[in-house]
């Protein structure tokens, strides 16, 4: 092993830790250091699958790769050889073609006759399907805790695909959100700054790939990955993001930065031509069951976003809230989506229906249906004693918005609203009004029903909660559970909501049913799978269209 002259992350490690970290994977102690941060797969094709690792050195090296469809490797169907290069961080990453359509497969890498973890991934069905399964995830956030849900679903072996709906990782600095956690939990953020750099981000990725239940949900489910806002920066847009400054340079620069590094560490397929990284939208045609399309809603279509901190204190009379609602939110001059991503969405969502297929399926970053802050001034104590002087602005905030019955958040479609209502219209169009729409973001658990502004309806949303984000709305304290309660009861399109608990939601679909369990961990603060089902509902399809079963 004489080629490996120094391994990210592993320097200061001592011998104890780095046993018991290999022990946990079942692996040498060789083979953790040399794969460090585990192998991955995505963006399954019906004949291809990305699948890729990461060696830990410092020069080029070349590894070998295999695909079986055995996990001990005795019947290897395709295999050959990648060099890792300083240029990709010497991450590896391969499209591997000529696969059958459906089928199960087992893969791991190999450097000098030592090798990684084995991983398990499929490629998607081409007809005959029956049963699909995946579990949504989002926001994953280092210092606040361990990324148990992703742990959790690494032990289902009914979940066919990860939609992972963005913020796979956080670019704060360890001064910042989350400081207080990461110290507690010794799981600090890698650099120590923001990162705004490609050397930044390339750690920061490396950082959260180190996460243990990350490593096995890799492992054993194939990806399908989009990003939010924090892959670059908080609340970006086509020409800036609101955590960018001057003193932080070129915009473009930081985000170019930010997309090359997604790249490199996600198990996604490279566009044809760098200037294309961020056109990030997709399709995947799960046999004759189900259609996905993921949207890109961060870096190609999306304007500036709307401001409270400009517009709010104006709002003194219903006459000047209606105004701001309708010159501001449905502006039409406010874009979320690329004209070419609208055209994307037309296209196979028309081809959906023509093929008749039961489900249409929107992997959404940003909350979708409309949300505005419930009036909770008969319900909570702007002035409750335990609120520090930064809560009770914030719940003072929430009152005034609240009053002026206004969005919660302008980040989410709700301030694009006249660009939601040509997502609607771009569905209707192509006949599909019974969409199941995925999201993540808020940290919340929802249950959403979508309706044009029109009246007309457009199926459901799901939102899943945070891997490890604090909730939303945790600043309310020991009015949490009220708020989410007040979130259902005051917003016609809200039939569920629960910002309180941390996980994932388990989706299974069928010809006639899709089926939802929010799985909710007991903690984030320890390394547990201990879980429980939040809730469970049922959407059905029917002659008539998309019918939701009571939550339970």
């Amino acid at each position: 092993m004489n080629s490996i002259t120094r391994r990210h992350f592993l320097a200061g490690a001592s011998a104890s830790v780095l046993a018991a970290a290999a022990h946990s994977q079942n692996l040498p102690n060789q083979a953790f250091q040399l794969f460090a941060h585990g192998v991955a797969s995505g963006d399954p094709t019906h004949s291809s699958v990305i699948i890729w690792t990461r060696l830990s050195v410092f020069s080029a090296a070349q590894v070998q790769w295999q695909v079986a469809l055995d996990k001990t490797f005795t019947h290897i169907v395709k295999s050959g050889a990648k060099l890792a290069r300083a240029d990709s961080d010497f991450t590896v990453k391969v499209d591997v073609t000529g696969l059958k359509p459906g089928q199960t497969y087992f893969y791991r890498f190999g450097f000098e006759n030592v090798y990684s973890s084995v991983g398990r991934t499929r490629t998607l069905s081409e007809s005959g399907l029956d049963q699909l399964s995946f579990a949504i995830v989002s926001c994953s956030n280092f210092p606040f805790g361990y990324f148990n849900a992703y742990e959790h679903i690494a032990n289902d072996n009914n979940i066919d695909f990860v939609l992972h709906l963005g913020d796979f990782m956080y670019e704060y600095s360890r001064s910042s959100w989350g400081s207080a956690t990461g110290k507690l939990l010794n799981r600090q953020h890698l650099p120590a700054n923001e990162t705004v750099t490609l050397a930044d981000y390339r750690t920061r990725h490396a950082q959260y790939k180190t996460d243990e239940g990350s490593k096995l949900m890799h492992a054993a489910h194939p990806l399908i990955p989009t990003w939010d806002d924090h892959e670059s920066t908080n609340n970006p847009y086509l020409h800036g993001a609101q955590n960018h400054q001057q003193d932080e340079g070129d915009w473009y620069v930081r985000r170019d930065a930010s997309l090359q590094a997604y790249y490199e560490w996600m198990p996604i397929r490279d566009p044809k031509e760098v200037s294309d990284r961020a056109r990030l939208w997709r399709h995947f045609q799960f046999g004759n069951l189900a259609s996905l399309i993921t949207l890109e809603t961060r870096h190609t279509g999306r304007t500036e976003q709307v401001s409270y901190d400009q517009h709010l204190p104006a709002i003194t009379s219903e006459a000047k809230r209606n105004k701001f609602v309708e010159t501001q939110l449905y502006n039409a001059n406010q874009r979320m989506l690329h004209p070419e991503m609208e055209a994307f969405l037309s296209t196979h969502l028309a081809q959906s229906v023509k093929n008749n297929e039961p489900w249409r399926l929107i992997g959404n970053q940003i909350p979708m249906a409309k949300i505005n802050m419930p009036d909770i001034s008969n319900h909570v104590n702007v002035n409750h004693p335990a609120f520090s002087k930064k809560t009770k602005a914030k719940v003072a905030k929430a009152q005034e918005l609240g009053r002026w019955k206004l969005p919660i958040s302008l980040d989410t479609w709700n301030g694009y609203a006249a660009a939601r209502e040509r997502f609607y219209e771009t569905c209707l169009e192509s006949n599909a009004n019974d969409l199941l729409v995925f999201t993540g973001d808020s940290h919340c658990f929802w249950a959403n029903q979508l309706h044009a502004q029109s009246g007309k309806n457009l199926g459901f949303e799901i939102g899943t909660t945070s891997v490890t984000s604090p909730g939303s709305f945790s600043y309310f304290g020991e009015y949490a559970r009220v708020f989410d309660g007040l979130l259902s009861a005051q917003n016609p399109e809200v039939l569920w909501a629960d910002c309180e608990h941390r996980g994932y939601v388990k989706t299974t679909l069928t010809s006639t049913h899709a089926m939802f369990d929010y799985i909710a961990m007991r903690t984030v603060l320890k390394r547990s799978t201990d879980s429980f089902v939040q809730k469970s509902m049922t959407v059905k399809r029917t002659d008539q269209g998309l019918t939701l079963s009571k939550p339970r």
